[in-house]
């Protein structure tokens, strides 16, 4: 017998051992079905041992084996077994947010068996037209000696399968199981379509990556909005699919990029698979089990889809890489991006990591020699760049956050025939309600945040934990009727502009307007069939879009970024701003971007209109290094939460005593808190954070390590609910 460590999907950080025989000794990564108390669990074999802390009486069989091979790749597997440590997150968890729901239920990690109807000796001399009794049976006999009927075509041809099974009782057919193929795309890969002629710059970069595809490099691909990063990304594509390998293409959001995707399949003949939201777990499966066996060219999907096997890797891109939404925030809270690149070095793969912001810790890497970085400075065919003004707000008088001056730029480009991007990011109508007489705010109870006032719907929403309310017909503080929006969301934005442009069709793209399934690509649609119109959005319509019509962006309500609490606010600022900037002028016309507020002396926004975004990168960088704020050091937060704020704030204390009292940690170690969340209470728990700071990264996870394996030992650990994020990315 030999003694078996597995994973559990269990919130523990600790691997369960049980015993198996020579004959049914499973290999390391694949899943077993093992009692776990009174329940069956499935668990993914760690290591084999010879020891235990158990005794051998003490340990249970493994009941069964389910996998004759590890369902992880040699290079995947390491990356996950490395997030273990490096996250401190348990293993098992981990391990199963890697593969398809199906599969952590025990079901085959195979495709599913098809099998063919086939003539026997004896009824390969049975003539159909002796059948008289049976018009069915006699039908069935003669598809049969055409050259069988595989089991699909029994409904193709109306034939039901008890006529089938008659026929075999007579012994004049049966059913055997077909042969396992695989669906090879590589002798059939060719590209579509006419190729773009690639700029110099263009041509430079795709020239780099090739030049080094046979082994690891991380790439920046800095490219101006519209500068043509798609068309690169294309192009290295083609030589890697030339060469038979597959290609993992990560984006912030799938229903952000349907433009991208589609390009992808105009322009190569070759299996690209989506994973996106709208699949349902057998669709899932089948294309994890397909990238595993090789038979996709292209896998693109969002953070999650960086676990997807390979099995023959070339190249992992990384689109918009700065987006906050490849950081994963709760949960294993890994960062989809930093993972990305650590599998591309164990895979000895190129990656690109694409942006036309690049976060300021992927030009630190360029800076200290990890990461090579390719400028893309110009836009591509005739466009140009967008003119930029600033609108000083003070004195203004206001409609609905319009400025008379950006109304008037407004009508001016829509006269002309073309299309007004407004961008407010606060959807509804408003963002608070108030009563004119006393003054009372509704507020949500359970987030001690103001909800949002949703008109159309008639409702009050808490966009903190979704719960919702009817709107009161009265003050609930002193009864009167005299209850008003405050503030400005994209519902009321809307409405205002129909009743100021009313011949001008609006669309509103937020999650409001797009929650049903299909209308983001309506409203695209209608986008695309050019004329005047004003589009009014979110971030939605900051990534990745391209409006050929648009020539007019404006930013109707930034100035709370400009003085956030959060240090990275400042960058988060410019990388939309930039963004939502690039929407104008991307299709030869003169595009114009107006950013109303209130300080337009302020020198982020000095910085960043004048100079650039990498020149506010580049001043940002020096300021954090004088802070020492990352990239210059390395963090982790222990976040908790619990319904009773004391109880939260004493676990915290605790836990700050024993990281002190560590004799790894040293004079450069900062320990700031505990201190309540930004948003210190929310679906009813309060939030408190400790925050660990160290510019080795090195000394920090030991001082993690020792001090998790403490945590237990804490008199509050039991009744908080406790996190740990390594590298967080917000506060």
């Amino acid at each position: 017998m030999t003694i078996i460590k597995v994973a559990l999907p269990v919130p523990l950080p600790k691997l369960y051992d049980y015993l198996a025989e020579e004959p049914r000794l499973p290999q390391v990564g694949c899943r077993v079905r093992v009692s776990f108390g009174r329940r069956k669990m499935i668990g993914i074999v760690v290591a084999h041992s010879e020891q235990s802390e158990f005794s051998a009486e003490q340990l249970k069989p493994i009941d069964e084996v389910l996998d004759t091979c590890s369902l992880f790749p040699r290079s995947l597997w390491d990356l996950l077994t490395w997030s273990n440590r490096y996250y401190h997150y348990p293993l098992g968890e981990i391990l199963f947010h890697a593969i398809p729901l199906h599969l952590r239920q025990g079901k085959e990690a195979s495709k599913p068996l098809r099998y063919e109807w086939r003539l026997t000796e004896l009824g390969r001399v049975i003539d159909p037209v002796d059948i008289k009794r049976s018009e069915k049976q006699r039908q069935a006999m003669m598809l049969l000696r055409q050259g069988g009927v595989l089991r699909s075509a029994v409904t193709t041809h109306d034939l039901a399968e008890s006529t089938l099974q008659a026929l075999r009782k007579k012994g004049w057919c049966d059913l055997y199981e077909l042969a396992e193929e695989l669906e090879d795309w590589r002798p059939q890969f060719k590209v579509l379509g006419d190729r773009l002629k690639l700029t110099t710059e263009q041509a430079t970069a795709v020239g780099a990556i090739h030049s080094m595809n046979q082994q690891f490099a991380t790439w920046l691909l800095a490219g101006i909005t519209g500068s043509g990063k798609t068309e690169v990304y294309l192009s290295v594509l083609e030589n890697i699919l030339a060469q038979g390998k597959q290609a993992l293409v990560l984006v912030p959001e799938i229903g952000l990029t349907p433009q991208t995707i589609a390009r992808f399949r105009e322009r190569f003949n070759a299996p690209i698979e989506v994973i996106h939201s709208g699949l349902n777990d057998t669709e899932r499966l089948s294309v994890w089990l397909k990238s595993k066996r090789g038979e996709v060219a292209i896998v693109i999907g969002t953070r999650s889809a960086l676990f997807t096997p390979l099995a023959r890797p070339g190249v992992i891109i990384v689109d918009e890489e700065h987006d906050s939404s490849y950081k994963q925030q709760d949960g294993w809270r890994y960062h989809a991006r930093d993972l990305a690149v650590y599998r591309a070095n164990k895979e000895n793969i190129p990656i690109i990591l694409g942006s036309a912001t690049p976060a300021l810790e992927t030009l630190h890497n360029v800076r200290v020699g990890k990461y090579r970085q390719l400028n893309l400075t110009r836009r591509a065919g005739n466009a140009t760049t967008a003119q930029q003004q600033l609108i000083d707000l003070k004195a203004a008088v206001l409609q609905s956050g319009l400025s008379p001056q950006l109304i008037r730029h407004i009508r001016t480009h829509l006269q002309a025939g073309n299309q007004v991007l407004l961008f407010l990011n606060r959807r509804g109508y408003s963002p608070a309600l108030l009563c004119h007489d006393c003054g009372w705010l509704a507020e949500c109870q359970r987030c001690d945040h103001y909800y949002t006032y949703h008109q159309q719907q008639r409702s009050l929403r808490c966009h903190h934990c979704d719960s919702q309310r009817p709107i009161p017909w009265q003050c609930p503080e002193c009864g009167s009727s005299h209850l008003m929006p405050a503030g400005l969301g994209t519902e009321q934005l809307e409405e205002h502009l129909q009743g100021l442009f009313p011949e001008i069709p609006v669309t509103r793209i937020d999650r409001d307007t797009t929650r049903r399934k299909g209308m983001l690509e309506q409203h695209l649609a209608q986008i695309h069939q050019g004329g005047a119109r004003i589009l009014i959005g979110t971030q939605m319509l900051a990534k990745g879009h391209h409006f050929p019509d648009v020539t007019l962006v404006a930013l109707l309500d930034v100035d709370g970024a400009l003085f956030s609490a959060d240090f990275r606010a400042t960058e988060h600022f410019a990388q939309l701003y930039v963004q939502v900037a690039g929407r104008a002028g991307r299709a030869g016309k003169q595009g114009e971007v107006l950013l109303q507020t209130h300080h337009p002396e302020h020198p982020l926004l000095q910085t960043l209109l004048g100079k650039g975004y990498f020149q506010f990168a580049a001043e940002t960088l020096e300021l954090r290094q004088q802070l020492q704020l990352p990239p210059y050091t390395n963090q982790a937060i222990f976040r908790a939460e619990h319904h009773d704020s004391d109880q939260v704030e004493r676990f915290l204390q605790q836990l700050r005593t024993l990281i002190e009292s560590s004799p790894l940690k040293d004079k450069e170690c900062w320990i700031v808190g505990p201190i309540p969340a930004l948003h210190a209470k929310r679906q009813g728990r309060w939030r408190w954070q400790l925050l660990v700071q160290s510019p080795s990264r090195g000394r920090l996870q030991q001082l993690l390590t020792q001090s998790l394996s403490l945590v237990t030992t804490l008199t509050g650990e039991k009744k908080v609910k406790w996190s740990l994020d390594v590298d967080p990315t917000d506060s």
